[in-house]
C-alpha cells in the first residue's frame, strides 16, 4: 500500500524523563540537560522509526493516492483511534466518512485496520490527482512515560548513555554491542510492513 505519513500532534511527553536519563548517565549537575534532553528526543525517534510504533500519543495523517478494494492498515502501532476519513474528488470536493456508517474499525492484532461495514465498499469515484484519502488517526501506548515496555526505555538510555559518551560521529571504539543490544530490544515488537 502506497502512503505519505505526517505527524500533525507530537507527543506531549517522552518515554524516559530527563531525571531518568541523568540518573543513568550518573550527572550531578545539570549542566548539560539541554543536550540531553536532545539525546532523548533523539533516542526516542530512532526506537520509533526502528519498530515503526508511536510510544506516547501521537496524531498521524496517512494520505493515501485511493481507496483500497477492502482493508486500510494504519501503518503505526498501536493505534488508538480513528479521528477522521476524509477524500477529494477530482472536482476538489472533500467528503468526510461516518462511522459505523462508512466504515469499522479494529484494533485487534498489531496494527489497526479499517474497512467498510459488511455489504459496503469504499466510495468509488474519480479522485483528485494528489493524495485525496487521508486517514487522521490517534496512535500510542497511551499518554504517560508508564504506560511503554520497560524494554523500550531501556534501549533508549542505552542510546542516551552511548551518544552522550560518543559525541563525534566516528569512534575508535566498537560500536556494534551497543546497536546489537537496542536491536535485541527492539525488534521483539518491531513491525514489518509488507
Amino acid at each position: 500500500m502506497d502512503y505519505n505519513l505526517t505527524l500533525m500532534t507530537p507527543p506531549a511527553a517522552e518515554p524516559v524523563s530527563l531525571p531518568v536519563a541523568r540518573a543513568h548517565l550518573r550527572l550531578d549537575t545539570n549542566d548539560d540537560d539541554a543536550y540531553v534532553n536532545s539525546l532523548i528526543i533523539a533516542a526516542r525517534e530512532y526506537c520509533e522509526t526502528y519498530q515503526n510504533r508511536a510510544y506516547i500519543t501521537q496524531t498521524w495523517e496517512m494520505a493515501l493516492p485511493s481507496f483500497p478494494l477492502r482493508t486500510i492498515t494504519i501503518p503505526k502501532g498501536r493505534l488508538q483511534t480513528i479521528e477522521q476519513i476524509f477524500y477529494k474528488n477530482a472536482a476538489g470536493i472533500v467528503t468526510t466518512l461516518i462511522p459505523e456508517i462508512d466504515y469499522v474499525v479494529s484494533h485487534r492484532g498489531i496494527l489497526g485496520r479499517v474497512c467498510p461495514p459488511f455489504g459496503k465498499a469504499f466510495p468509488y469515484e474519480h479522485l483528485y490527482p494528489l493524495d485525496p484519502v487521508v486517514v487522521r488517526f490517534m496512535c500510542g501506548y497511551g499518554d504517560t512515560s508508564e504506560t511503554v515496555p520497560a524494554r523500550v526505555k531501556q534501549a533508549m538510555l542505552l542510546l542516551i548513555g552511548h551518544w552522550y559518551e560518543n559525541r563525534m560521529a566516528v569512534s575508535e571504539l566498537r560500536t556494534g554491542e551497543i546497536s546489537f543490544a537496542v536491536a535485541a530490544l527492539l525488534s521483539q515488537e518491531k513491525i514489518v510492513m509488507v
